[in-house]
């Protein structure tokens, strides 16, 4: 029960907002409250007038406790605290009380937030988040939004800096066809260097890129729900369907190209679905900002990028610091941005496409003589060691020689090696004899010579010997040989009338 004073309060705040629930929010009590007394009221009964309780004369105490600690105290705490004093009362109770003061001082320092109403092509937030990790490297998400239309864009970034922010902005405006008046976001290193005196200061770099696109970047107010809430809940939200993490079913990303993908259908994916705030869609909402949006430049900004290198026509290497680092074959003959990273001590080469600034190589500095090269540059390009020879038949027969296989191709390169004699005449016979036998006997006597050092005239064939496999050499026989014999010696000395015709035979 309520004392009079209470009551009246009660009543002259229902009066007042005509709910319930508005007038207990106002008192402090249960807008159950608020109804039986609202009801005695309309039946002509008198108001049922509260007992004094034993905590009553200890609220200054809590009044003084919750203020001193901004709503903070516990009621275990408190209660303890009376206790000390004096207080004999249970700790429910102290907890009740506790509990009406601290609302009390909530409604009369509670902040209130105006809303946030936006018009077409004004503002475009963006945030940060954290993306997923490649290569051990984690990438960071830029997500932004057009406040009006509630468009948003996710592009992936290898890092913070400022050249990386200010080339996916260039991109995000380049996705929805042109630069807003305005552009939101956190007080980041890259847009505020510091306050004085609560005032912000621009960074320079900030303030150049705003003007080349003609636009004013400004960072948003301290604890400000209405204009940093919305952006926030978008990274949140990009996070969650990009970011593999151990609870979702989302695969890990082996390259930067597959992140670049997720983020492209995601944005297709939220862009193209009802908006509960505004009951329409993004994609169709862009149509009607993208008229109030200014052009953007046709060249990107590039101020921050870097100093610029022309890449030879023959070959992906450029100079930078009297040093040598690789970029992608496909970049031959074009221009570059190149800058030096010296948070991490990389070296980071950018060029244009058709969407913006891209990062297109990233290397760790380097000395002189000592080029960085990403074999991914060189595509399809074998690695030349010197002394390893590329054979090539230039002749028949060379073409003959080298078809026998692998291993007559290792005997060429081993007998060049140490200078053998009459090498066309020892690959014509090896020739000449896989025709008259089995070629791959030959190529795997070729290659037993190669291993060997056997490149002397007659080692192939006493090598196919040696295993049976030469069929240029026969063993003679009695019948098949056209050697005289020795026979006639046994005749020697006889006189012919001696000598049957029989042994003549």
């Amino acid at each position: 029960m309520k004392s009079d004073g209470e009551l009246m309060e009660i009543l002259n705040a229902y009066d007042l907002t005509g709910s319930y629930r508005a007038a207990a929010q106002l008192c402090g009590c249960s807008h159950h409250t608020v109804k039986k007394a609202g009801e005695d009221r309309e039946a002509g009964l008198p108001p049922a007038v509260r007992r004094a309780r034993l905590i009553d004369e200890w609220k200054p105490n809590l009044e003084k406790w919750v203020e001193d600690s901004r709503g903070k105290i516990r009621g275990d705490k408190a209660h303890e605290r009376l206790v000390k004093l004096g207080y004999t009362g249970t700790e429910r109770t102290t907890r009740r009380a506790l509990a009406e003061v601290k609302n009390q001082w909530r409604l009369g320092n509670t902040r209130v937030h105006r809303p946030w109403v936006t018009e077409p092509g004004l503002w475009l937030q963006y945030d940060f988040g954290d993306g997923p990790i490649v290569n051990g490297r984690k990438i960071v998400l830029l997500v932004a939004w057009l406040a009006w239309c509630r468009f948003r864009i996710v592009i992936a970034l290898h890092d913070r800096t400022g050249p990386s922010v200010f080339a996916g902005l260039d991109r995000a405006f380049r996705i929805v066809g042109g630069a807003p008046t305005y552009l939101l976001t956190d007080n980041e290193k890259t847009v505020t260097t510091g306050h004085v005196a609560g005032v912000p200061v621009r960074n320079r770099h900030a303030v150049t890129f705003g003007r080349y696109y003609g636009i004013s970047v400004l960072t948003c107010g301290p604890a400000d729900p209405a204009s940093k809430g919305g952006v926030e809940n978008a990274v949140k939200l990009a996070k969650s369907d990009i970011v593999p993490t151990e609870t979702n079913l989302l695969p890990q990303y082996a390259t930067f190209a597959d992140v670049e993908t997720a983020c492209t259908e995601f944005m297709t994916l939220v862009n193209n679905r009802v908006r509960k705030a505004t009951g329409r869609v993004p994609v169709e909402m862009l149509e009607i900002e993208r008229t109030q949006l200014h052009a953007v430049p046709d060249v990107p900004h590039t101020a921050a990028l870097g100093v610029t290198r022309r890449v030879p026509d023959n070959t992906p290497m450029i100079t930078f610091d009297h040093c040598q680092y690789s970029i992608p074959s496909t970049l031959l003959g074009q221009s570059v941005w190149v800058r030096h990273h010296p948070g991490t001590d990389e070296v980071i080469i950018c060029a244009l496409d058709e969407g913006g600034p891209i990062e297109v190589a990233r290397h760790r500095r380097t000395t002189r003589g000592t080029p960085a090269i990403d074999d991914a540059h060189f595509p399809d390009h074998p690695e030349k060691i010197p002394g390893d020879y590329r054979i090539r038949a230039r002749s028949a027969a060379e073409h003959a020689f080298l078809a026998i296989g692998e291993g007559a191709a290792v005997w060429l390169k081993e007998a060049a090696a140490v200078g053998s004699e009459r090498i066309i005449q020892k690959m014509t016979h090896a020739v000449e004899l896989s025709t008259l036998g089995s070629r791959a006997d030959v190529d795997w006597a070729l290659g037993h010579a190669a291993v060997h050092g056997r490149f002397a005239t007659g080692d192939l064939d006493s090598i196919l010997a040696s295993k049976g496999m030469d069929l240029t050499r026969h063993g003679a026989s009695e019948d098949t040989s056209l050697a005289q014999g020795t026979t006639g010696w046994n005749l020697f000395g006889l006189n012919n009338t001696d000598v049957n015709e029989e042994d003549l035979a």
